[in-house]
């Protein structure tokens, strides 16, 4: 896949950055390098390796899924600033 100047131009313009013609036309070649690089991967045979989460093999640490102490709404709402009912209340932010 090959990206032209216009793609540079508006991936740029997405990402916010401020890119004039001459600049576009270096990052343009560096994206095809990059591109490139990532089409490569798509060579490698992975059909009988499993996903991991890293490259040592390292049990997940798992706790028990219980709840410890429930039904504390008083104490929990003790410090809050503003109260409604049993929910914090917070100032509206956006109109």
């Amino acid at each position: 896949m090959a990206i032209d100047k216009d793609t540079v131009i508006k991936v740029a313009r997405l990402a916010r950055i401020a890119v004039n013609d001459d600049e576009a036309e270096s990052l343009r070649g560096e994206l095809n390098t990059i591109l490139g690089f990532v089409e490569q991967l798509n060579e490698v045979d992975v059909s009988g390796v499993e996903p991991m989460t890293a490259v040592v093999h390292m049990p997940m640490k798992k706790r028990a899924d219980v709840v410890t102490e429930g039904d504390q709404v008083e104490r929990i709402l003790a410090n809050a600033p503003a109260r409604e009912g049993s929910f914090f209340a917070v100032p509206k932010v956006v109109e």
